[in-house]
């Protein structure tokens, strides 16, 4: 079958190598899937670049693609959860990624069902951003009727990050382009903030939650907004001690990671808040949940560009340096 491989890491050279390798031979818990879609995403290029390996130590060469949806042509011995012919989408699992290839095996723990009214395209928008939007309220400990404030809610992690917080019963805060105003209220925001007219460290405070997608200097704008004891999850900034500790790193990472994160456990200290870093793990059980609330919402990804397979190296491309008004994906069709 074709995949598309990371040879070697490079921090200048992000593009993957495409060739023949054999068909997967699945284990008694993984079902072999049939890719038809998958989604491409920033963190396809930090692998390649090496940027991620103190996380997850690749051994090379790998199969490439962290966001997989298919259909299931052959079932392990222990899997009964799914049957043949399901149409399935998944965040691949850490240590078994490769959705840019005919093929992948996934241990069926990492499906879910896509829903009916989505394509397979429109599915492959969804699994890597609605699960780092479950797993950072679940790390926040988000509670229904409390107050979370979503930086930057206009772009694709605010488009599905809206409405699963509105699903779990909070008040949603955002900010962003005026021009989006209308689409991020219809999601079901709260309140919208112009950050070109309105300056939100003066306008909010005694936020419970903060989902920081921004990083840099917002980072600790956002901890000036909220309640004492309150939980800022932060897509952007740097992993911590926490961080290490709660992914089982080895030790000697624990101590590293501690030190290049010690800044922000510092800036959460003065303000007398919890900071988080979140790297989103495979959960089908939750996938399932978002594609329910989606179901029922009928909620559409914004799609910005669909290439072929063949053309990969465009697409990892244009996720580095194109602007996105959506998701990029690769069509296997």
């Amino acid at each position: 079958m074709k995949a598309a491989l990371h040879i070697k890491y490079d921090k200048k050279n992000i593009n993957l190598t495409i060739t023949e390798i054999a068909k997967p031979i699945i284990t008694d818990n993984q079902v072999l899937v049939k890719v038809t879609a998958a989604g491409v995403n920033p963190l396809d290029n930090m692998i390649s670049r090496g940027e991620v390996k103190m996380i997850v130590p690749y051994k090379l060469p790998q199969t490439a693609g962290n966001e997989v949806v298919g259909v299931i042509e052959e079932l392990g011995s222990r899997v009964s959860n799914f049957k043949l012919g399901d149409r399935v989408f998944a965040r691949l699992p850490l240590d078994h990624i490769g959705a840019f290839a005919e093929y992948v095996g996934v241990d069926s723990e990492a499906l879910a069902k896509v829903p009916e009214y989505l394509t397979d395209i429109e599915a492959a928008a969804v699994p890597l951003t609605a699960l780092t939007i479950m797993q950072a309220l679940e790390l926040m400990g988000a509670q229904a009727g409390k107050t979370i404030f979503i930086s930057g809610g206009t772009g694709g992690v605010g488009g599905m990050a809206i409405p699963i917080a509105k699903a779990k019963g909070l008040k949603v805060i955002t900010n962003g382009a005026a021009v989006n105003a209308e689409r991020v209220l219809n999601l079901g925001a709260d309140r919208f903030i112009d950050y070109k007219t309105e300056d939100y460290t003066k306008t909010v405070s005694n936020v419970d939650y903060v989902l920081d997608t921004l990083g840099g200097a917002e980072t600790e704008k956002q901890m000036s907004i909220m309640k004492k004891g309150g939980h800022l999850v932060s897509l952007r900034a740097m992993p911590n001690g926490a961080f290490a500790k709660r992914m089982n790193l080895p030790k000697w990472k624990q101590i590293l990671l501690g030190l290049a994160g010690r800044k922000f456990d510092k800036m959460a200290e003065k303000y007398g808040v919890h900071y988080h870093f979140i790297f989103v793990e495979s959960n089908g059980a939750q996938l399932q949940e978002v594609a329910d609330i989606f179901s029922n919402l009928e909620i559409k990804p914004s799609i910005d560009t669909v290439y072929t397979f063949d053309e990969v190296n465009a697409a990892l491309d244009k996720v580095a340096n194109g602007r996105s008004r959506g998701k990029t994906v690769l069509s296997f069709e």
